[in-house]
């Protein structure tokens, strides 16, 4: 009978000890939950002459979605949006990788170009080790000129919209980051006026499914960026999900999901930022 005690005895306190490893693990989580999502939903620059706007949702409670803003000395505006492969806390810690290579790139480099093939060099040898990739579009929007200068690490590239009219960007190659060593990576340039958007995103907007097992499709998201062109940034954001929420019947969502859009306005340029250093 004792002995049957002690058994139950350290049985008790085995799974006592489980469920605290299990609160501590869930604090943990929703730390790193915190940081991202304040690293991430930090403020937009403020851009006279046309306004920027990002959101991403992951699937679940931290992701490896990306993106970010980086105003430069020059008066341009320097934007990049990421998907690294995977999902969850390890996709997440590659996140954070990124982010910071893309910053020290972005203080070093006068172009997108540039500024992908730095971040190649950086994190292609941490990448191959955990067999790991990052697709990134990169661009610098110049509010003066209207200038609008990108280059493609393996992404989706972004649409451009301009009235009734939705299409893809003019292609630019470029293999994803960790793909290969000693990339350069060429860069396009297009010329936007006013009232002219582009929307970034990553391929768990057009990837989410409903109960039929059917994708929302480029297709559904260019239609429904033709319906909301006349509305701003944050609006459009509201409206692509709400489209994709209509389409989704309530299935879990399987991929993260982040979008960014840029709106033309006037071309004077005024450029300060709460979220991002300028150089």
């Amino acid at each position: 009978m004792q002995r049957d005690f002690l058994t139950y005895q350290q049985s008790s306190y085995t799974i006592e000890d489980v469920k605290r490893k299990e609160q501590m693990l869930q604090r943990e989580i929703n730390l790193a939950r915190t940081i991202q999502t304040t690293l991430l939903n930090g403020h937009a620059p403020s851009i006279e002459g046309g306004e920027v706007f990002g959101y991403s949702i992951p699937a679940r409670l931290i992701g490896g979605d990306y993106y970010d803003f980086y105003p430069l000395v020059n008066g341009k505006v320097r934007i990049v949006i990421g998907d690294v492969m995977g999902k969850g806390i390890p996709a997440a810690m590659l996140m954070i990788l990124t982010r910071g290579a893309f910053r020290t790139a972005a203080e070093s480099t006068q172009s997108p170009g540039k500024t992908l093939t730095a971040m190649n060099k950086a994190l292609y040898n941490d990448l191959r080790k955990l067999k790991s990739f990052v697709t990134v579009f990169c661009a610098d929007w110049d509010p003066l000129s209207g200038t609008f200068t990108y280059a493609n690490a393996g992404h989706h590239l972004p649409l451009f919209i301009r009235g009734d009219a939705v299409h893809e960007l003019p292609k630019v190659k470029g293999i994803m980051i960790g793909g290969l060593p000693n990339q350069i990576y060429h860069e396009e340039s297009i010329q936007l006026f006013e009232h002219d958007s582009i929307f970034f995103y990553t391929d768990g907007i057009i990837e989410a499914q409903n109960k039929r097992g059917e994708q929302f499709t480029l297709a559904r998201l260019i239609e429904t960026l033709k319906q909301n062109q006349d509305k701003n940034a944050g609006e459009i954001e509201k409206k692509v999900l709400e489209s994709i929420h209509k389409f989704t019947e309530g299935v879990p969502q399987k991929d993260d999901m982040t979008m960014v859009f840029l709106k033309v306005g006037k071309q004077k340029v005024d450029i300060s930022s709460l979220n991002s250093p300028v150089m």
